[in-house]
């Protein structure tokens, strides 16, 4: 199983990294079997990025990185806000990306800053991004502002995201039994009543009308309306 984190931090030492390794740690701590992990820094490809836009080719260390988040089976994005959103860079490495890349994808958002009042930056920003890039979002979302650090609360959520990560992620990658299907009712076409086949000369190939209880073939007509509230029982 892969996963593969996206840090969008600009600093050394880093909260939007910290933030990233726990949760990458959370999620790997409840994997039943080995799990390859793989983090992109953007802020080591940066220039690589900007290259792209101008010149439509990516970078060595850029081609590798979107291999890694492409072939991941779920992936973990996380980012400073920067005037109430995520940050360019992290935008900018998600616009080179093919439009098809992310689809059907297991990702958790997270992100950082410096007051608890941007904390709604995940279901304004980054959630909308990646349902338009058709990946599956988890439901819980993690921000971390400077005072939730060694706050009650944090590690919560962190370990709630993470096992909603590795439930998606286990059940895209796993595949599943098939379920035989069950037949349903046949329905008889009409017969001509002439025992050779044929139809009697000067004959037009029309249906006989039908009782509706039924016939004294067996053929048994169900109106929609006992077909309908059967269903609802």
């Amino acid at each position: 199983m892969k996963l593969v984190v996206v840090s969008a931090g600009l600093s050394v030492p880093s909260s939007t990294r910290l933030l990233a390794d726990r949760l990458a740690a959370a999620t790997a701590g409840r994997a039943s079997g080995p799990v390859d992990l793989r983090v992109v820094e953007l802020r080591d490809l940066a220039v690589e990025i900007a290259h792209n836009f101008t010149n439509g080719f990516p970078g060595r260390a850029l081609s590798a990185a979107i291999d890694d988040v492409t072939s991941a089976d779920g992936l973990i994005v996380v980012t400073p806000v920067f005037s109430a959103s995520y940050s360019g860079l992290f935008k900018s490495f998600f616009d080179v990306l093919d439009k098809d890349a992310l689809a059907g994808k297991p990702v958790l958002i997270g992100a950082t800053g410096g007051t608890g009042r941007h904390s709604l930056v995940l279901e304004h920003a980054l959630r909308p991004l990646f349902a338009y890039l058709r990946a599956v979002v988890v439901p819980t979302g993690v921000y971390a502002a400077s005072e939730d650090w060694g706050a009650e609360g944090l590690a919560e959520r962190i370990e709630r995201a993470a096992g909603e990560l590795l439930a998606l992620m286990t059940a895209l990658t796993v595949p599943s039994t098939p379920v035989p299907s069950t037949p349903g009712p046949s329905v008889s076409a009409p017969v001509s009543a002439s025992s050779s086949g044929a139809a009697p000369a000067g004959a037009e190939a029309a249906v006989p009308a039908q009782p509706a209880s039924g016939r004294a073939d067996g053929f048994h007509v169900v109106p929609f309306a006992e077909q309908l509230a059967a269903l609802r029982v």
